[in-house]
Formats: structure tokens, sequence, C-alpha cells
């Protein structure tokens, strides 16, 4: 391990915007899971999760366009979101958060009807059909996001990945959930969601390096329950 990762797993620890429980805290009853707003983030604003937020740039990025709703990013690779968890705490923003945990333990950590927005952001489109349960898309994960969505509540997907895009239309097609949105082309088309300026304004590193090689990045929001 280089001396870079080390010194910010290090610095993640005394950060007080980032948490890292273990599994068996997670499996255990966490003990913010229901009380993020009471205990963690101190007062009742929506609460909106990143799942995969890589650096966090859009935690981030979010955070400082939507000051009166709390973020939380999540990912397992705490060096990478070391950045993000730095420039929030150095710029002394107490709307950002850090969670460091699987995506698949995600539900152990909120409780029922405790977050309000879930953005997920450039992930890996799990293409070969045996990685298919590992699509943060897929049913299964949907089913997870329900524990704690409150009803009504928003689901964002932003992708470089043609093909996760139409699988995620498709599934959501199919299975009746309402699609509020949806853009083949955020760069391209002339119009968009008009209530989401942040989705050309706000961009994650992946984001840049996919844009400079002319992928094209898609949209989709939606609501499962």
């Amino acid at each position: 391990m280089g001396k870079n990762k080390i010194a910010r797993f290090a610095e993640n620890k005394i950060l007080p915007n980032v948490v890292q429980p273990t599994r068996e805290e997670a499996l255990n009853g966490f003990n913010l899971k229901g009380k993020w707003r009471t205990e963690f983030f101190k007062n009742d604003h929506p609460i909106v999760l990143e799942l995969g937020c890589g650096k966090g740039e859009y935690t981030v990025g979010l955070a400082k366009t939507f000051p009166e709703k709390n973020f939380i990013g999540i990912d397992i690779k705490g060096a990478r979101f070391w950045f993000g968890a730095k420039e929030a705490h150095e710029s002394n923003m107490h709307n950002v958060a850090f969670l460091r945990t699987q995506i698949e333990l995600v539900d152990y950590f909120f409780g029922e009807n405790e977050v309000d927005e879930i953005w997920i952001t450039f992930p890996d489109p799990q293409i070969k059909y045996k990685r298919t349960k590992h699509r943060l898309t897929h049913p299964d994960f949907l089913d997870r996001y329900k524990k704690f969505l409150k009803p009504g509540g928003i689901v964002h997907l932003k992708t470089d990945s043609e093909f996760l895009h139409g699988y995620t239309l498709g599934f959501l097609q199919g299975a009746g959930y309402e699609i509020i949105s949806a853009h083949h082309d955020i760069y391209g088309a002339p119009e968009y969601d008009p209530n989401t300026p942040h989705l050309r304004d706000i961009k994650t590193y992946y984001e840049e390096l996919f844009s400079a090689k002319g992928k094209t990045i898609t949209y989709i929001k939606f609501r499962i329950n």
C-alpha cells in the first residue's frame, strides 16, 4: 500500500465527517440508523445519498448547491473519498458526510423513510450476465433502497454506459415504476430537466474523463415507491 493511501486512511479516522463502521456494527444494529438527522447532522433537513461516490466531487458539489439538504457519500474506497471529505471539512461544510461501506449493506445504515433522494453516479455497469445482480439498478438493489427511501423519494442515475441506461430504463418501464425524466445525452440535448441544472454544472472525475473521450452522458430520474 502506498504512503499516500496510508496517510489518507489515517486522516479519515479523525475527520469528523467520515463514518467507518465495521461489518459487525452494521449487521448488529448501526448506532446512527434512523438517527442521522438528530445525532449526526443535528437538523431536520432532507437526506440525500450518493452511492459509489468515488472522490466525492458530486457529493460535495451537491452539498454546495443545496445547503438546505444533508448529503452522504457512500463508497468502500476510503482513500478515494478522502478528497471530498477533506475539502468539505476544510470548507467548514456541515451538511456533508462520508460512509465507508459496501453498497450491498446500505439498507443496514438507514431507517425507514429516512432518505429523501439517491444519486447513482457512473457506477460499474456490470455488463457480464453473471454480474447482473451487482448492477446498482438491479431489482434486488431497488428493493434495498425501498427499505429506507421515503414514499415519493427520487432516484437519479447518471452514467456513460448506454448499456446500463437501456437496461435500467427497460426494467423500470416493464415494472411500472414512475420515470420522471430520461435523457440519452444531457449535454447534446437542447433541453433537460429544468429542476436539475446541476446535471451539467457538477462533474465527477470519471465524467470528465468520459466526456473527454467523447462518450455520451445519460440520465434517468425515477421513483420506486
